[in-house]
Formats: structure tokens, sequence, C-alpha cells
């Protein structure tokens, strides 16, 4: 394709970074024009004021039929996208950066809580770090990360984005089976608490994988290590959207290998070494009475 090029801009979470190019089309100011998105998903994403990077990572061809391609090296956009899709590419090409530079982006909340660090893990099931983590707050708790916790090799929470919901889906990503995301907070909080910030990097002492659900008794549970790798795995591979579609009749592309496969196995293997425990509850206060009897 010979459509001359629109825009080159480069992303960072980080030490990684990610260059996205442009070509053909309407003239854009930016690839993205709400970085909220990237922010709630991946914590800390910056719009860097220069590109360094020598090729990109994910290209854009504005003109021509819809389609999507990865060459193990770089996604090819072709044709007119909402912003939605695109944004979910750039998370994925910006989390598989994040792994080679030491960084794993979890799905899962975490505070500072008596001295200890807590991480709420949104594992298979993912029901209730959220909420978890909210009730926490309410308790005293200072919030380390809301969506996302990025966690590097020593198994310490380095960054975490701070926004406990997104509001507004992007076109191209609205979803009519997710509740108001305030609903929740009305029903068991009242209105939603502040909290303080700890913004220290911090060793994750304890993982709690919630499950909240008004029908249940609540029982807590340590985990065996096939549950906790198990479950840790689900949280990481949740960026790479390897079981989503982009959008009607064009899946993600498959983004993973069985190298980063393993050399992910390995870090949650270790990762997975600290006390897990599984707790079930029919509330968020429930659950953290739980947690608070082995804190």
């Amino acid at each position: 394709m010979n459509e001359p090029l629109q825009l080159s801009e480069e992303m960072s979470a980080g030490a990684a970074r990610l260059r996205v190019d442009v070509h053909g089309g309407e003239p854009r100011e930016h690839v993205l024009e709400d970085m909220n998105f990237l922010n709630y998903r991946l914590a800390d994403v910056r719009l860097e004021p220069a590109v360094t990077l020598g090729e990109p990572d994910i290209v854009w061809h504005q003109d021509g039929p819809r389609d999507i391609a990865y060459d193990g090296r770089r996604v090819t956009f072709t044709g007119p996208w909402p912003a939605g899709p695109i944004q979910k590419v750039v998370v994925a090409i910006l989390a598989l950066r994040m792994e080679a530079a030491g960084l794993h982006p979890f799905h899962a909340s975490a505070v500072r809580y008596r001295g200890r660090t807590v991480m709420f893990l949104g594992g298979e099931s993912n029901h209730g770090k959220s909420m978890a983590q909210i009730e926490a707050c309410r308790r005293g708790a200072l919030l380390v990360s809301t969506e996302t916790t990025v966690v590097d090799e020593a198994g310490r929470a380095v960054v975490g984005s701070k926004e406990p919901f997104i509001k507004k889906r992007t076109e191209g990503t609205e979803r009519a089976d997710k509740a108001a995301p305030d609903r929740g907070v009305e029903k068991f909080f009242g209105a939603m608490p502040s909290w303080g910030l700890y913004t220290q990097p911090s060793v994750v002492d304890i993982v709690v994988v919630p499950a909240i659900d008004g029908n249940f008794d609540p029982t807590l549970a340590e985990m065996i290590p096939f549950e906790r790798q198990f479950q840790t795995l689900h949280s990481l591979q949740n960026y790479f959207l390897l079981n989503e579609l982009l959008a009607a009749g064009f899946p993600m592309p498959i983004v993973d290998t069985e190298e980063l496969r393993r050399a992910r196995a390995g870090f949650v293997a270790r990762f997975s070494e600290r006390p897990y425990y599984f707790v079930r509850a029919a509330t968020p206060q429930v659950l953290m009475d739980e947690v608070e009897a082995v804190l």
C-alpha cells in the first residue's frame, strides 16, 4: 500500500513503549482521542512527545475493506475501525511489551491495609475484586490499584489504575450485559467512600480470590499451588484478549506464543509462592470480615 503516512505516535507504560502509524484516510490529530480506557486497563499510559522507536508495532491503513492481521511482530488494521477495537489491540500489544520489560499487568485490585499489601485477584470468575477493594478502603485501607495492578519480577506492586470503574465504553465495545458500575456501589455501600492512595512500590503479601454472591455462606480456604497458579494465569491472560471479538466477524488476532506462555507460567509459579485465599461471601462486608481473620 502506498497511502501517505498521516500520523505516527508513541505510547508508553513504564519502561514499555509502543508505536502506532496511521496511513491514508482523513488526517488525524491522534490515534486515540481518549486515553481513559488505556489508563483504566494498564494503570498509567502516556502519549510521548516524540517518536523514538524505529518501527511501528501497530499499523493502520485507513483506506480499503476492513481487516486485521498479526504477523508475529506487528498488528495491521485495514479500513474503517472505531476507537474501541483499536484501544483493545493497543492494550494487548503494550501488555506484551510490558512483559518484555519485566512488568506484569494483573487483572486485580490492591490495597495497603494493616501494614500489608493485599491483592484482590480477578481470576477465572472475576466476582468481587472491585467491591472488596472499596470495602477495604472504607475500613481505612489505602488504595494501591483498582482494575489493574502492575507487578514486577520481584513480586512488587509498582503501579496501578486508580479509577474503580470505566464509566463509558467507546464505540465498538459497548456491552448490554454489563450492569451500570455504580449500581453495585449503591447496593452495598449507599455511596462511594473516599480513600487515600498508597503510591510506594510494595511486595504483595497476600492474594485473595473473592467470590461475592448474595447466596453464599461465608467461607475462607487457603489455596493449593495448582489453584494459585491457575487463577493467576487467568488474571494475566486477561490482557491478551484471546477469547474476544474485536467486532462482529473479527476475532482478536492470536498475539501469544508457546515461548511467551512458558515464560509467563514461570513468573506465575514464582509469584504464587505467597499465601492465597479463596473467599466466598454474600457481601463485601462479610468478605472483608473473613479476610481480616488472616491478616
